[in-house]
């Protein structure tokens, strides 16, 4: 957790201070825990900065008041990178910090490099209906908006208590300028003028700002892709957290160039990279970034050894260890670059002489399960 300044939006920062940088902006009446399932596989490529709303999370109230706008939100977000000395950043957003995205696109294109906008508008609706939620939050709190929540953002059956929890936690005040914000903004006759490359991503089921809303922007803005997600409401990072990572993962991969993570999928495979990404914590999310760097962006990527030729010795290196795990893994490696199984078992073979016969018996026991596992019993001949 990072302490803020007090006039500073509160932030949360995850992956390595040299990788690239991703901002992501939160929904009204959330906090960075909305993209709790979402940022940890992120971090692995780019240095993922989470901020919260005013009056939410760990942000302070203050920092905005009645009559605020979107340029206001988008000012703590300038204010906030240029506190981390990002001159120049990728922004993903849901809903209003998806408008904050939008805003920062069309205001101050210089700084944004992708943008990413999820579950969002060019304008939220009628300007009075958000005006009069103001109203209503100033004058009886944030229960009677709560009541309602579940259903405006989560499809019948699915919920996230944490997230319910962070809006009655919300301050009344912050919540309602944060209203007054939503009902001043309108960007549909600015679409034209966004040029960083946009992925807009839409809920099929979303009441708040429907897949209509998403065509808009995506209409509207030249270089742009739309993903429309069946079976998902309005904050889709919580409850399509897979279908979100895998399209922003793509829609940010010109960022992760030559960080090895091209090379990690084409010998490992999507399958594997996909679980080990999902499951990547803040905790680990820094190993995540050194492995796909340093092994697959520098080793891996180096001409001098064919894949076959790195294949082999990885086998011979990781038998010699005992690393079974990674044996598995490498053997499937090995065939995705092109190794037989016959090969695959003479290199086994030359372990017995120089790293055991105890060490080769378990590494062929772990290579036969493994090459019958992706080929059938029939196929195998090693």
């Amino acid at each position: 957790m990072t302490t803020t300044p007090a006039r500073l939006p509160h932030h949360r920062a995850e992956g390595s201070a040299s990788a690239p940088p991703l901002l992501l902006g939160p929904s009204l009446g959330t906090s960075t825990a909305l993209w709790d399932r979402v940022a940890p596989e992120l971090s692995a490529g780019h240095r993922v900065v989470r901020w919260d709303l005013p009056g939410h999370g760990g942000s302070p109230a203050g920092l905005i008041g009645p009559g605020a706008d979107v340029a206001d939100l988008a000012g703590l977000v300038l204010a906030l990178a240029d506190s981390l000395s990002l001159d120049r950043f990728s922004y993903a957003g849901v809903s209003l910090g998806g408008a904050v995205g939008l805003w920062l696109a069309v205001h101050r294109p210089e700084r944004i490099d992708r943008l990413a906008v999820v579950c969002s508008s060019a304008r939220f609706g009628d300007p009075g209906a958000w005006r009069e939620r103001a109203a209503r939050v100033r004058a009886e709190g944030i229960g009677p908006v709560a009541e309602g929540a579940a259903a405006r953002w989560f499809t019948p059956g699915f919920t996230a208590p944490e997230l319910l929890d962070d809006l009655l936690g919300t301050d009344p005040a912050a919540y309602a300028a944060c209203c007054d914000a939503l009902a001043s903004y309108d960007l549909r006759s600015r679409l034209s003028q966004v040029r960083a490359p946009t992925l807009v991503i839409a809920g099929r089921e979303d009441p708040a700002t429907p897949p209509a809303h998403a065509r808009e922007i995506a209409d509207g803005v030249a270089d742009s892709t739309l993903v429309e997600l069946p079976h998902a409401s309005h904050l889709a990072p919580a409850e399509r957290p897979q279908a979100v990572r895998e399209a922003m993962r793509a829609h940010f991969a010109p960022t992760e160039r030559g960080s090895g993570t091209e090379m990690r999928r084409e010998v490992l495979g999507d399958a594997h990279v996909d679980r080990a990404q999902a499951a990547t914590t803040p905790f680990t999310a820094r190993f995540q970034d050194f492995i796909t760097r340093y092994a697959w962006g520098e080793i891996w990527t180096d001409p001098t050894l064919s894949r076959r030729e790195r294949s082999l010795i990885t086998l011979t290196a990781l038998v010699a260890h005992g690393h079974h795990d990674e044996l598995a893994m490498h053997v499937r490696a090995a065939v995705r670059n092109g190794l037989s199984p016959e090969e695959i078992g003479a290199a086994l073979l030359q372990t017995a002489v120089y790293c055991g016969v105890p060490a080769a018996n378990s590494a062929f026991a772990v290579a036969k399960r493994v090459l019958e596992d992706m080929e059938g019993p029939d196929d195998v001949r090693a």
